[in-house]
C-alpha cells in the first residue's frame, strides 16, 4: 500500500485557457493553496486535505481532485483544480 502524501498544492485555474502566452500554470491560477492531509476520507472515498479555505478529496496516486469546496462552495463552472506536489517538506 502506498503512503498518502502529507500535503499538496492546489491551483484553481480557468479551464478554457488554451494559450497562456508563455505564462506558467501557477501564474495564471486564480487561487492557490497548500492543503494538508486531515487523516479523514471524504465522501468520494479518497483522502481529505484542507487548508486556506479549501477542502478537497485527492487521489494520491493520480493527483486528481475528486471533490473540492472553496470557502464552503462548489467550484464555479469554467474553473478546474490542479494538484502539484507541495514544495514545503
Amino acid at each position: 500500500m502506498s503512503t498518502v502524501p502529507k500535503r499538496f498544492e492546489i491551483l484553481v485555474v480557468p479551464a478554457h485557457v488554451e494559450d497562456r502566452g508563455g505564462a506558467s500554470v501557477q501564474d495564471t491560477a486564480v487561487r492557490a493553496a497548500v492543503v494538508e492531509a486531515t487523516g479523514e476520507r471524504g465522501n468520494s472515498g479518497y483522502p481529505r486535505y484542507a487548508g486556506h479555505g479549501i477542502v478537497a478529496d485527492i487521489d494520491p496516486e493520480t493527483r486528481t481532485v475528486e471533490a473540492i469546496l472553496l470557502d464552503g462552495n462548489e467550484l464555479d463552472y469554467g474553473l478546474t483544480a490542479l494538484v502539484l506536489d507541495s514544495t514545503d517538506g
